[in-house]
């Protein structure tokens, strides 16, 4: 013992010692592992490595920018050398809270709140934000849940819905989250130049109206022209350098910041001193304060009454005699504070909503107002005009931008320091913190600013101000100056996220056509995905309307978050083992009621844009599933598909389905060649006309070997196998087994293929047409046992012969007739197969002809009556002929292929001797001998026939070894049984013995079946040599298997001279009825 452990401590304490047991000189050098405690592993370690070196790989793992190839992939050992990066150190606070707040804080805010709480009111406006607000809080949870389920590379929602719901939705709606982010981008560009032209600087103005009808139509095509400038201009800035953009957005942070600040420090304000911007009224009609300085019709300068810009407005001269608008000499103006404090009590007033049509006057509540005998507005008059119809749903849709940007966060995980924790902290206090910001800014607008003033959406009554920067402290210029400078952040990282957000689904391969937009600079710039981001952007400048394009990009963000809701309830009613989120408060219930709050919010917003957008993720679903999504992510759509299937298979009766129900449910036996080639394929396309994806197939094959040396055979043959069923356009499984012999694993497929109730009802295969020759002289036995199976198994069989010349899926038949030979019935699978080929292009201009045999004994009128009635009753359209088959002597030609027939078959027989069976006789007559000197006490004292010696054989590089033992045993051989077997043998070989064969008659049984092959053939050849294809019932085989040869020449017989032939053998139960 000493010894050996000594041996032991030695071995171990020499590293990369040499072992007998593994060869060493098959390890390279960068794979030599340290001492030997894992020697019996290391054979895996390429594909299971250490736990170690896992380990060390995740504790390393960064995430990649958004756009890259899979970590999976960039961490593959073979790949390129990643360039060393600094550990993410970004907390919850600078890494997800300020980016969400900075994306969700924008363009709507400062545009558009205002006008939303004069239109619908304080109550309403607070139904909108609270709707769209509760939205996105319950999507930021499912979010997190998701989130928190595993690392999450930079990729945001795209990479979550991909890799929860498939690449088929993961594509759609990775899509159009792409495309909402485009024409978010559109919509803050839109926002800067509105800002700009109108608030800043009204003068820069290209286009200028001639008179006040086409102020509108000349303001888009200044929109249409700045925004395209400054496209060109963001997108430069992005190609330089994203640097640039990352460096100015905590400018762009600070600027929205400061913006609400002065928005609150405003309201604080107004209540002990409100600011003084006084509004003009005529009557209860709001005037625009730009075209006149005093608000009176008249003023006294001395003792002297001088009409006022106003008169001269509303009348046809200055003079106080002058002949004036009719409402205006009806009127008094008046003049109130438009920001009247939150002292005041305008905010019963607001309280309600005051929506209206387009051209409408802005008119306040309460003051005297008389209309006179005017039809129509003039819009030549200082009247301020609401310029669209508002009504909630509108609205809804205008203000839903406003609450996106809950996914920065996640987009950001690849900086995070914990991005499990970070991301479901910082997107919910973000939205709690706008939510806050957004209800509370309701309310205070609601109380201090007056109605009209909030439903001035240019601020025309306000000299042109922005409407929120009147009630801002300390000017209007810092919610102005503020403002633009957000936006034109926000466009600027929409215009940074959208084109990498591209660059990932390029690069995720699932959209073929998008692959081009992939690529990009060698830094990895998506410069190709740029520029399709610039070019949908334009799109929404052409637009030109802030108010139309917020909808648009509002479905594609509303469809975005009912997916990340549908993803998180999948996987949590699926409960896979997988799915385990650091988060815990959330529940299916939640991200269904997040879901389908998305839905509505869709439809409420704009029917037809939601339709839009749902057929656009609907086709490019479509397209994915149709070009074949390579990808397999585990996604919750397969989870979903497999629980299904299982409650599907489970629900299935074991029982034979309906006669209403049944249809061929297939298993076809494909042969391959040495190379693993599929030797028939027509046999695929043959399927594929019959069952036009339909119904359960299974595609079988068998190796010959042992499944430990055919592995490498079997997946090539399955990959051939299945890139032919996809060229074939074949829908179904495919299934190779190894097995001893090829008979075994034929009969392991015909009783095993399947799950459950969802098991295959029918086998077809092609006929072995070489079955004559010596080189193959198991084919048509293995054929013959599987008519006996698939008879005793209560399958039906199709036999498919001359199989090559089948047409193929591109081929159409232009007329000819499938032939349908009804000699027995055994379930109406005759009948049906027809039917459903002739759904198919290749067959359906061919006409079905049904032809049946009349014995001498019957009446071939009545049943031609008959079967037409019958076909009339299963509704299938076919001529029908009844074939008289007269009892004929039986011919010389007949007497003498039965004669030819039987010698040939006892030929075989005397010739069955195997090459197997003459070695092992030799081996024993070699160790026979050696036994009397190996067994001399066995052969002294026993009598040779009590003698049992059992040969044991080897392979064929080594000998056969015997033994030899008192008894019984199987497979015993004599001495005198070996003797037996030699003159048995001779005998057959001498010359009387060949003379006994052509002196034998044949047998008569044999005769007449051969009879009855040569007449139907002959019968058969004459009305359907035609045909396109000939359907004819098979006979079965004979219950003796000594004329199982036999039984192969009487179908060959059978079958001569037809060109295609379907062998049709039913499994005795009906498949097709008459009853509805």
């Amino acid at each position: 013992y000493g010894l050996i452990l000594f041996c032991l401590t030695l071995g171990d304490g020499i590293p990369k010692e040499n072992s007998p047991f593994i060869n060493s000189t098959d390890i390279d050098e960068g794979t030599m592992y340290e001492g030997k405690n894992l020697a019996l592993f290391e054979e895996e370690l390429d594909r299971n490595p250490m736990v170690s070196s896992l380990l060390n790989r995740l504790a390393n793992y960064t995430n990649l920018t958004q756009g890259v190839k899979e970590h999976e992939e960039a961490e593959n050992n073979d790949g390129p050398k990643k360039k060393e990066v600094k550990a993410p150190r970004m907390g919850t606070f600078i890494g997800v809270y300020l980016p969400c707040l900075q994306n969700i804080l924008g363009v709507i805010l400062f545009l558009r709140l205002t006008w939303i709480v004069g239109a619908s009111g304080i109550m309403e406006s607070f139904w909108i934000v609270f709707m769209c607000c509760a939205c996105t809080l319950l999507t930021a949870i499912s979010m997190s849940a998701i989130a928190t389920n595993g690392v999450v590379p930079a990729g945001g929602s795209y990479y979550m819905i991909s890799r929860s719901l498939g690449p088929e939705f993961g594509g759609a709606v990775g899509i159009c989250f792409f495309l909402g982010t485009t024409f978010a981008g559109a919509m803050y560009i839109l926002g800067t130049i509105e800002i700009l032209l109108t608030y800043i600087v009204p003068s820069a103005a290209i286009f200028k109206a001639e008179d006040p009808s086409g102020e509108t139509q000349a303001m888009l095509n200044n929109m249409r022209v700045y925004g395209t400038c400054t496209i060109i201009v963001m997108v430069t800035v992005v190609f330089v350098g994203v640097k640039y953009v990352n460096k100015l957005a905590l400018v762009f942070l600070a600027c929205v910041i400061l913006s609400i600040l002065a928005i609150y420090a405003g309201v604080i304000k107004s209540a002990f001193d409100p600011p003084d911007f006084p509004i003009c009224l005529l009557g209860n009609r709001t005037l625009s304060s730009r075209d006149f300085d005093v608000c009176a019709k008249f003023v006294t300068e001395g003792n002297e009454t001088v009409t006022t810009r106003l008169w001269q407005l509303f009348c046809d001269s200055p003079l106080l005699n002058a002949t004036c608008n009719e409402y205006f000499a009806l009127n008094n103006v008046t003049k109130i504070q438009g920001i009247p404090g939150i002292a005041s009590d305008v905010i019963k007033v607001n309280v309600w909503s005051f929506y209206g049509d387009k051209g409408e006057f802005l008119e306040k509540p309460g003051l005297p107002s008389i209309v006179g005998s005017e039809s129509t507005a003039d819009p030549s008059l200082p009247y301020v005009f609401s310029d669209i119809a508002t009504y909630f749903t509108m609205l809804l849709g205008i203000y839903f931008p406003s609450v996106t940007g809950i996914m920065a966060g996640s987009n950001r995980s690849g900086d995070l320091k914990d991005a499990q924790k970070s991301i479901p902290t910082g997107t919910i206090l973000a939205i709690a913190t706008t939510s806050f910001v957004y209800l509370t800014c309701i309310i205070l607008f609601g109380a201090c600013i007056e109605g009209v003033v909030l439903r001035d959406k240019f601020g025309e009554a306000v000299n042109g101000n922005l409407v929120i920067g009147t009630l801002s402290w300390p000017s209007p210029w810092v919610i102005v100056i503020g403002s633009f400078f957000s936006t034109c952040g926000a466009g600027l990282q929409s215009l940074t996220g959208a084109p990498r957000l591209m660059q990932a689904i390029a690069r995720d391969g699932i959209v073929p056509f998008l692959r081009i937009f992939g690529h990009g600079k060698a830094n990895g710039e998506p410069t190709w995905a740029l520029l399709l981001t610039a070019c949908i952007c334009e799109i929404g400048i052409l637009i030109a309307s802030l108010d139309n394009v917020a909808p648009i990009l509002s479905m594609f963000f509303l469809m975005c978050y009912m997916f990340v809701n549908l993803a998180c309830a999948l996987q949590t009613l699926l409960r896979t083992p997988n799915w385990r989120p650091r988060f815990k408060y959330y529940h299916w219930t939640m991200s269904f009621v997040g879901m389908s709050l998305c839905l509505a919010l869709m439809f409420m917003s704009s029917w037809h844009y939601a339709l839009v957008a749902m057929l656009i993720a609907g086709c490019i679903y479509k397209y994915i599933e149709y070009r074949g999504a390579e990808k397999e992510w585990g996604d919750g759509i397969r989870g979903l598909s497999l629980n299904a299937a299982r409650y599907a298979l489970l629900r299935l009766e074991d029982g034979p389905p309906h006669t209403k129900n049944w249809r061929p449910q297939l298993l076809i036996l494909l042969n391959v060649d040495a190379d693993q080639n599929v030797k028939h394929p027509r046999l695929l396309s043959f399927t594929t006309q019959l069952k036009a994806g339909k119904g359960l197939t299974i595609i079988g094959s068998v190796l010959e070997g042992t499944f430990l040396e055919k592995h490498a055979e079997v997946q090539r043959a399955d990959q051939n196998i299945k890139s032919l069923m996809s060229t074939e356009k074949t829908k179904g499984f495919c299934q190779v087994v190894v097995s001893s012999n090829l008979r075994d694993g034929v009969s392991h497929l015909i009783q095993s293929s399947g799950l459950g109730g969802m098991k295959h009802n029918t086998v077809l295969l092609a006929w072995p047409h070489l079955w004559r020759q010596t080189e193959t002289p198991d084919c048509w036995r293995i054929f013959v046992d599987v008519v006996r199976e698939t008879t005793s198994a209560h399958l039906s069989l199709m036999v498919a012969k001359n199989i090559d010349s089948f047409p193929t899926n591109q081929e159409r038949f232009n007329g000819g007739n499938i032939d349908i030979w009804w000699i027995v019935h055994d379930g109406g699978l005759l009948m049906l197969l027809p039917f459903l080929l002739s759904q198919h292009k290749v067959w359906r201009k061919c006409k079905m002809r049904i032809f049946t045999v009349a014995q001498i004994d019957d009446n071939s009128i009545q049943m031609k009556k008959d079967l037409q009635l019958f076909l009339y009753q299963l509704r299938l359209n076919a001529e029908v002929e009844v074939v008289e088959m007269l009892d004929n002597d039986i011919s010389a030609f007949t007497y003498e292929r039965t004669l030819v027939m039987e010698q040939r078959s006892q030929m075989l027989k005397q010739m069955q001797l195997s090459k197997n069976e003459r070695e092992r006789e030799v081996n024993f007559i070699a160790l026979f001998k050696k036994g009397r000197k190996f067994f001399p006490g066995v052969l002294a004292n026993n009598p040779p026939n009590k003698i049992v010696c059992r040969v044991h054989p080897q392979n064929r590089h080594s000998h056969s070894s015997l033994s030899c033992v008192k008894g019984t045993v199987h497979m015993t051989w004599t001495k005198e049984k070996i003797l037996a077997e030699r003159n048995k043998n001779k005998d057959t070989s001498t010359p009387e013995g060949i003379r006994d064969i052509f002196n034998m008659k044949p047998n008569q049984s044999n005769v007449r079946r051969m009879h009855t092959a040569v007449k139907l053939n002959e019968v058969v050849v004459n009305k359907s040599q035609d045909a396109r294809l000939v359907l004819l019932n098979m006979p079965g085989p004979p219950r003796n298997k000594q004329g199982d040869e036999n039984y192969m020449e009487f179908l060959e017989v059978l079958t001569e001279g037809l060109d295609r032939v379907l062998l049709i053998r039913g499994c005795g139960s009906e498949v097709i009825t008459i009853y509805s």
